[in-house]
Formats: structure tokens, sequence, C-alpha cells
């Protein structure tokens, strides 16, 4: 053989057994990837980072792969990846970033599986990466149930829904004359359903306002709602009644003190001793004698005398 020959095929060898043994190398190193999962979710133009693995439900979801490699190691490295959502849903792609979204809330376990192939002879090499997500309904409404029209001087029960899933963080104050209030102080209460029930007095008439904030691990939504309240007719009612009991009472007094008084006639003593008697002097008249006597107790006086 011609030793140009020779010595063309020698450095041929040389290096391909060099760029294999670079390849063989870095593929070892793959077995100790280093990387993390960072969320991202969308809404309009706004964009949430996703870090403690919490997600809203029906927005779109954008999972990338950050791969640790300050050293450039990997620059060159065509890697593959396998997504598993956790709900049944698995996406084949050689870049590392999927978007999907999750349409119902629970808890899932997104997998990741990072892998290489060196050639056909070489083992296909891989990591895994997985992690826990939580899975919450955005709050997108809040409603009252029941009347917007109240009495006051009563206590008066509201009850408030709200789309979302808790735990939620309510902070709620009612406004009146819808007026706002200057140290901006509410009630903070802690929801562990889907109601909020109110209970509350109020003192004056007119237009009231109940401003309601709430939020969850993921979103948050505040609103206001309209009250009218009115005086309450039973204490008008009772009012009017004690009213015209006093002036039923007084017009009693009044007609018993101005009544005029009469003079006492002085008085006739009867006497148990009187004579009737009837004279017919004629047929057609006839005439009666009314004889009072002086006799004392105990006298006796012929009838005839």
């Amino acid at each position: 053989m011609d030793r140009g020959k020779i010595i063309w095929i020698s450095m041929l060898l040389l290096k391909v057994d060099l760029g294999v043994a670079t390849t063989v190398g870095s593929l070892i190193d793959l077995e100790n990837i280093a990387g993390k999962l960072v969320f991202y979710q969308m809404e309009g133009n706004i964009t949430y980072v996703r870090n403690t693995g919490e997600l809203a439900s029906d927005v779109l979801t954008e999972t990338t792969f950050e791969l640790n490699d300050p050293q450039k190691t990997f620059t060159d490295t065509k890697f593959t990846y396998i997504w598993d959502l956790g709900n049944g849903e698995v996406i084949h792609g050689t870049e590392p970033v999927v978007r999907f979204h999750y349409s119902a809330s629970g808890n899932y376990t997104l997998s990741l599986k990072v892998g290489v192939i060196v050639n056909e002879s070489a083992p296909f090499l891989k990591d895994v990466y997985s992690r826990d997500v939580k899975v919450l309904d955005a709050i997108k409404n809040i409603e009252l149930k029941g009347p917007s029209d109240y009495e006051m001087s009563q206590d008066s029960s509201l009850a408030v829904h709200v789309d979302g899933s808790p735990p939620m963080w309510v902070c709620w104050h009612f406004l009146p004359k819808c007026v706002a209030d200057p140290k901006g102080s509410c009630t903070l209460t802690m929801l562990y359903e889907n109601t909020l029930r109110l209970n509350h007095t109020f003192t004056s008439a007119g237009v009231h306002c109940l401003d309601i904030s709430i939020q969850n691990d993921i979103s948050k939504l505040q609103t206001s709602f309209s009250l009218s309240v009115k005086r309450n007719n039973n204490h008008i009612v009772f009012i009017l009644s004690c009213a015209a009991v006093l002036v039923a009472t007084f017009s009693f007094i009044t007609v018993v003190a101005c009544r005029p008084r009469h003079q006492q006639r002085p008085s006739i003593a009867a006497s148990g001793n009187a004579l009737f008697l009837k004279t017919n002097e004629s047929e057609e008249q006839s005439l009666i004698h009314l004889n009072f006597s002086n006799i004392e107790k105990d006298e006796k006086k012929p009838l005839l005398q």
C-alpha cells in the first residue's frame, strides 16, 4: 500500500476515535443533567410565573425545562423530551418547552424525560424530572344571592357565592351612602367553601354598598354591590299606635276635667205615713186627697176620724 494512503487512513481513524470519545464522554455526563421546570400562565396580555406549583384551570400554560449548564457543555447536544402531564396526556418533542392547559381542578404529577441518542449502537441516555402541581379554579365571578332591598334596624342575612377554588381570603365591608372608607379597613375572613354568609344590621336608610375582595393562591377579584335600605314599616306602625293611645288618654282626661259640675237639689225626706183618699163626687170625676201626717214612729192613729 502507498505510504501516503497509509498515513491518510491512520489520521482518519484517529479523528473518528477522538470524535466518538468526545461524544461518549459528553453523553456520560447526561446522566447528571441539572435543570428545573418553570411554569408560566398567560391571561390576555399578562403572564404569570407559577413557581409554587399551583396553576389555574382552563388557562394556557407553558412549561419550560431550563438546563443548568454554566460550562456550556451541552451547547451542541440534541435532546429529546417526553412530557407526561399526569392527566393521561403525553407530549413528545425536541424543544425544552411545552404548551397545554388543565381543564379540571385537582392534583397532578407532571414528569419529564430528557434524553439523547448517541448512535444506533449507543444506549438512549435519559434523566427524569417530576413536579407535583395543584390545579385550582380561578375566581371569575362573585354573585350576591338574595334581595337587594333591606330594612333598617333589622338583622339582615346576605349570601355571596364565589366561583373559584377554596380556600379563599375574603375582605369585605359595608359603606353607608357608598362613601369610601378613608382608612381602607375591612373584615378579613377565611373561606373554605364557595358561599360566604354575612349578617348585618343597617342603622340608616338609603343606598349602601358592599365592597368585597376575594383571592386564592392563583387569582384575585374585587367587586361592589349596591343595596337599598328602607325604613322599617312595623316601627312606624308601632309609633302611630302609641301616639293614638296617648291622644285618646289625654282627650279623656280633658273631658273629665272640663265637664261642668251640677248643683245638687235639696232632698225631701219621704214619709211612710201618707194617706191616699179617693172621693167619688161624680161619675166622671174623682178626687184623690194626699194627707201627710206628722205621726212619730210607733204612734198609731185611726184611719177614719
